[in-house]
């Protein structure tokens, strides 16, 4: 039977907002350091979302500290129900926000205590970056302007963090000042607040994903992941992110969905198979790249 892996809760606080936002993570308790995945999950998702914790114990049983987080305006609140539900907070969310939350949580690992993940236990020395569809895109940026992540995978990652929004939506959404997207699981009406688009054009060049893809991830191992029935991410976005850092890795997944498989909640203690598929390509890539 497998070990089962130890998991530790912890709170993170951000020097940019006031919103404390949770991160977990699961390893093997061993006192052996094991590289370490922090994963990042997409638009209206969060840490916990369907089969993720699963996913945790099986990157954790395949010798690594798998770490996760909300991302602190993702809509979900501490100590809350566990699901979207602060919706002013989802509004004021932007790219930069979760580019801060992820660099806050790579600090805290680098903190000794911060975590309550024992030190002994991390090589931080081989420390990658994991990101599920916009999460994908996140860790990209994330990476190019970090160099203390040594390796990165996306899955069905997006390539540009704006969605193509048309002249006649912004004029709109600024007259407004809100625009409101569906959630198709809970049929909630999500506000997304004009300063997204605000924050897009102050910060343009850090949130550029060709610009770091050719100019700052050069030479830094990168995995791309995307299946072929993505319904969400076109494919076509996989071989753009590799078009700009041809020397990224590829991988294309037959008969593969958006979300790998899963949904929320998940019912099942096994990991969706086509899940399955892509975690072991990011661990063989991980093992390979993270090497000391």
């Amino acid at each position: 039977m497998p070990v089962q892996p130890t998991s530790v809760d912890f709170l993170l606080a951000s020097p940019h907002h006031r919103r404390p936002f949770a991160a977990d993570a699961r390893f093997v308790a061993d006192g052996r350091p094991k590289p370490v995945v922090v994963f990042v999950h997409g638009f209206k998702g969060f840490k916990d979302w369907g089969h993720f914790n699963l996913l945790a114990d099986w990157f954790a049983q395949r010798g690594f500290v798998f770490v996760k987080l909300n991302l602190s305006h993702n809509g979900l609140v501490v100590g809350g129900t566990g699901d979207l539900e602060d919706l002013d907070a989802f509004g004021r969310n932007n790219f930069s926000l979760e580019l801060d939350d992820i660099g806050v949580l790579l600090d805290a690992l680098h903190a000794p205590g911060q975590t309550g993940i024992p030190a002994a236990e991390m090589d931080l020395a081989r420390l990658g970056l994991l990101g599920h569809s916009r999460g994908g895109g996140l860790v990209l940026l994330k990476t190019a302007e970090d160099a203390r992540v040594q390796a990165v995978a996306s899955w069905a990652a997006i390539s540009d963090v704006n969605p193509g929004w048309t002249e006649e939506l912004m004029t709109q959404w600024q007259q407004q000042g809100v625009f409101h997207v569906e959630n198709s699981r809970t049929k909630q009406q999500l506000p997304l607040y004009f300063q997204i688009v605000e924050d897009y054009h102050q910060h343009r060049l850090r949130l550029d994903i060709r610009h770091n893809l050719r100019r700052k991830l050069r030479g830094r191992p990168l995995l791309i992941i995307h299946g072929d029935q993505d319904e969400t991410v076109p494919l076509a976005r996989a071989h753009q992110l590799q078009q700009w850092q041809p020397a990224a890795e590829l991988l294309v997944l037959p008969g593969v969905t958006h979300n790998f498989g899963g949904a929320h909640p998940w019912p099942s203690a096994q990991l969706p198979d086509q899940t399955r598929q892509a975690a072991e390509a990011t661990a063989a890539f991980f093992e390979v790249k993270m090497k000391r």
